[in-house]
């Protein structure tokens, strides 16, 4: 049983709940003698504690924080260092890890990837970094093994920036949020609120960190109860988790939309931290003996049951048991949502996949920061031992987290194990989260303990016909369907299994011989390392007094993700060229997108270099003149030209900043929007000088649409609520926009153009 508490709710001495109503009072003056305040019980949060210790202002609730330690992966460091540099970083101030775990396999026909590895490298010794080669760890194994500790901040270029398990309040953000780090500046945001995630219970035999995930997922994401807020596990459930399992759980809270994750800690983390031969970073941390939530998830975990995530979204979620017991009416629904998200591109079901009244999977994958720990491999190598994964069209491939994980596998016996039954078991990747490694063939369905089953994220491209689809799962569940040779399973109904949990032993030798540890050693005199792809960024241009933006795309999906903006697999290989890799924007949602942007991109060109707009497109010239009738004073000199797309959610998933820079560098302006779905997109489409706006009332855009908004300089400088903007091609029609809160440092990052911009003026 999940249930969402309506009210906020006090917890007394870490385990007794007291909801926030009518009686509250009361029952808190008969159990404490007291009834404290609402305002000073919150400060007795975890999340509090730690956010005041890291806030750099006097006042909590507009929060300026500085992160202990950073961490970023070669689908982002590149453009973080490069805005970094091009504002005037000299030294990494803080432990800033570079990792390789997304784009290790070979550029077909190039070396852009390994060269941007040596840029990586070459800037660890010239910065004073940490560099962390291919295969050897996924980005956030590494960050607990090594830079996790109980009461610090780590900030992450990557969305999964998870380590709230191990007491360390963790977020990920765009590479802008990063670059201002490194120029010692803050990250700035209102004090978020904070949820308790009530653990209650036991888990069930079978029952996987996924598992529990997954029904959280489905009971917050829709509502958005934890919405850009901070998760805080407590309860007497926690007692009865595994550190593993603790971390499988709270690696997934990012796709609730949360903020950040923290979890109160005990012996079994301090013995987490004793294997990892870093006893000094582990302390106790439990709320106060009064603390008040905004609100709480209470979740019986004995009642949870293994889940599946059908696509095309983590939440989409149900039980193995209720999908197996209505297959059919389950993925009629799944196909309905399909039509949805697949634009109806391309034709898609899996009811063939329906076999004897069985579901039938081709693949099962094992992998990443969520999958590839230690306890759910052995878990996975205890269903499978002795048994074979059959010689048909499924397969099995497993990628454990690390190279230490790897290594104790291969100690124990467990990696013979799971080779015998037929799997693969591969080096340390993030490939198959974000569609770079193991595609399954078209209109084949995966099933994965990874982060997120996004249209297209698995590696199919609708533009060229082909379409597959991922199911998410716990790996005990997925070892069970392997041992079904691919039909569906759920753990659960393994009842002979048993579970041997092998202890782990941590050998960090492997880090000591590979891993380049340059904190505290910076170089001036090391040469950067770049490769023909990597490029500057452009330059851009400050905010106008004016704005005429014309439509590019229009999307009316319900949520629009990263991955549909930017594309994740192969089309990441371009990460380091700005340019280059703009040309793969929105190619998967709105193929047309491109050109759209360009052409108008192309009248912006002309009125930067002075020329008229008019003599040169006709069309615009057109506009233009219709502007000047009820706007005399508008011209080229004072009116910039460029790109928006409209979106009724934009922004769910990924961290990369790509989202909005793609857009940026083609000319983009803004974004129109009814919500964003992160905070971290919104900030990057800010942190690009893009203009978040908001818009209350529905209206019918169509591609190639003009909106003219006047004034947009002064309405952000003054922070107009309302600004006012028209539909040109469509008589003028008024529409309202809104830009939402927004720091006096974003409003100026916007006036000036993008971040790069605002660190040279300022």
């Amino acid at each position: 049983m999940i249930k969402l508490f309506d009210n906020g709710a006090y917890l007394l001495h870490g385990t007794e709940l007291v909801e926030d109503n009518a009686e509250a009072g009361a029952v808190l003056a008969s159990k404490i003698g007291s009834v404290p305040s609402k305002e000073e019980a919150s400060k007795n949060t975890l999340a509090y504690g730690i956010l005041e210790k890291h806030n750099t202002s006097d006042n909590m609730d507009n929060l300026k924080i500085k992160f202990d330690k950073m961490t970023s992966h070669d689908i982002t460091f590149v453009g973080i260092i490069q805005t970094a540099r091009a504002s005037g970083l000299k030294e990494f101030p803080i432990p800033y890890v570079l990792t390789n775990c997304h784009n290790s396999l070979c550029a077909v026909g190039g070396t852009i990837n390994e060269d941007d590895h040596m840029f990586g490298l070459s800037c660890a010794k010239k910065f004073g970094g940490v560099y962390v080669p291919p295969h050897q760890a996924v980005i956030h194994q590494f960050a607990r093994e090594m830079l996790a500790e109980c009461g610090a901040m780590i900030l992450g270029s990557d969305s999964h920036t998870r380590y709230g398990a191990l007491g360390t309040m963790a977020i990920g953000e765009g590479g802008g949020e990063l670059a201002k780090q490194l120029l010692c500046k803050t990250y700035d945001v209102a004090k978020p609120g904070v949820i308790a995630i009530y653990l209650d219970g036991e888990v069930q035999k079978g029952v996987g960190p996924q598992d529990v995930a997954l029904a959280i997922i489905g009971a917050t994401f829709g509502c958005g109860y934890v919405k850009n807020k901070v998760m805080e596990f407590v309860g007497p459930g926690v007692d009865r988790l595994s550190a593993d399992f603790r971390i499988g759980i709270d690696v997934m809270t990012t796709e609730t939309t949360c903020l950040s994750s923290i979890w109160k800690t005990d012996d079994k983390i301090k013995d987490w931290y004793d294997i990892h031969g870093r006893s000094e970073a582990y302390k106790e941390m439990n709320p106060g003996d009064v603390a008040y939530y905004d609100g709480v998830v209470y979740v019986d975990l004995s009642t949870v049951k293994p889940m599946i995530a059908m696509p095309f979204h983590p939440s989409n979620t149900y039980t193995i048991d209720d999908l197996n017991a209505n297959l059919m009416d389950i993925l009629d629904d799944v196909e309905k949502r399909a039509l949805v998200s697949l634009d109806g591109k391309v034709d898609f079901t899996l009811k063939d996949k329906v076999r004897d009244g069985k579901l039938y999977v081709e693949q099962g994958i094992i992998a990443g920061c969520a999958g590839g720990g230690y306890e759910n491999i052995c878990d996975a190598a205890d269903i499978l031992r002795g048994k074979s994964i059959g010689a048909d069209e499924f397969t099995l491939s497993v990628y454990p987290a690390s190279t230490p994980i790897y290594m104790q596998l291969a100690k124990n016996g467990v990696l013979a194990d799971l080779i015998e039954t037929g799997s693969i078991v591969k080096t340390a990747f993030c490939g198959p989260c974000f569609g770079a490694g193991d595609t399954p063939a078209n209109n084949a369905f995966s099933i994965r303990h990874s982060t997120r089953n996004f249209p297209n994220r698995e590696g199919s491209k609708i533009q060229n016909g082909q379409i597959s689809s991922v199911a998410l799962m716990d790996a005990r569940s997925i070892a069970a369907t392997a041992a079904n040779k691919g039909y569906l399973t759920s753990a659960t109904d393994l009842a002979d299994i048993e579970y041997t949990h092998p202890k782990y032993f941590f050998d960090k030798a492997i880090y000591d011989r590979r891993v380049y540890n340059g904190v505290g050693k910076a170089d001036p005199s090391v040469e950067i390392k770049f490769g023909p792809n990597i490029k500057d960024w452009p330059e851009m241009v400050p905010l106008t007094d004016n704005l005429l933006l014309k439509v590019a795309s229009v999307i009316h999906d319900p949520v629009t993700t990263t991955d549909e903006l930017i594309p994740s697999g192969e089309t990441s290989s371009y990460r380091s060229n700005p340019l280059g890799l703009a040309e793969f924007t929105l190619s998967r949602k709105d193929p047309e997108y491109v050109g759209r942007a360009k052409a108008i991109q192309a009248v912006e060109k002309v009125r930067e270099a002075g020329e008229c707009m008019g003599k040169a497109f006709p069309e615009v010239k057109k506009v233009m003149h219709a502007i000047k009738e009820k706007f005399d004073d508008v011209c080229g000199s004072n009116t910039g030209v460029g790109s928006t797309i409209y979106a009724v959610k934009p922004g769910d998933g990924s961290a990369r900043e790509q989202a909005a820079s793609c857009q940026k560098v083609l000319g983009g302006w803004a974004n129109i929007a009814k919500e964003y779905a992160t905070k971290r997109y919104r900030s990057n489409l800010i942190n690009w000088g893009m203009l978040p706006f908001v818009i209350d009332k529905d209206f019918d855009f169509d591609n190639d649409d003009y909106v003219f908004i006047p004034g947009i300089k002064d309405a952000v400088k003054n922070k107009t609520e309302v600004i006012k903007a028209y539909v040109v091609n469509k008589n003028f029609a008024e529409i309202e926009l809104r830009l939402g809160e927004l720091t006096d440092d974003e409003r100026q990052i916007i006036t000036d153009g993008c971040l790069i911009n605002y660190y040279k003026y300022n």
